[in-house]
């Protein structure tokens, strides 16, 4: 049985915060506001999957109100929601997911988010994939305000 799921996440951008995507660290003047480390792309990819699962979605399982993911690197998290997937019996079939962000760039640093996102799932690199865009300078993400990132998964019954 296929099944699929989608996330959708924003964070702010603030001051005095180092600048996480996809387990990346970016230098930028910014980073994300966040109780975890505000990675975004991974947060989108862990709601995509949960979702497809239907086992709810990170606040579920990582609440914001928890001391214990006050700042955690959301790759930790990501594996969790890798192996509660597995344990419900699915495998992942693809990902797709894209970033929404005025600026930095990250185009040089796909690569390695693929690279990540496939190691704590413990999946194929070639079954990620990780986009961008701008917002053509609209909105709050246009004036750099803040990022947002969508995912979209499918997962299959594992064969028995």
């Amino acid at each position: 049985m296929m099944r699929a799921g989608i996330g959708i996440d924003v964070h702010q951008f603030v001051d005095n915060r180092k600048l996480i995507v996809g387990g990346v660290e970016i230098p930028h003047h910014k980073g994300l506001k966040g109780h975890s480390d505000a990675d975004v792309l991974l947060h989108a990819i862990s709601d995509a999957l949960l979702g497809a699962a239907a086992l709810g979605d990170i606040g579920k399982h990582f609440p914001d109100t928890s001391p214990e993911f006050k700042d955690i690197d959301s790759q930790i998290l990501l594996r969790h929601v890798g192996k509660l997937i597995d344990t419900e019996g699915y495998r992942i079939v693809n990902i797709d997911s894209m970033l929404l962000m005025e600026r930095p760039k990250i185009a040089p640093y796909i690569t390695d988010m693929r690279r990540n996102i496939a190691a704590c799932l413990d999946i194929d690199t070639s079954l990620v994939s990780v986009k961008a865009t701008t917002n053509e300078k609209l909105g709050y993400i246009g004036r750099e305000e803040g990022a947002a990132a969508h995912a979209i998964c499918m997962i299959e019954t594992r064969e028995c």
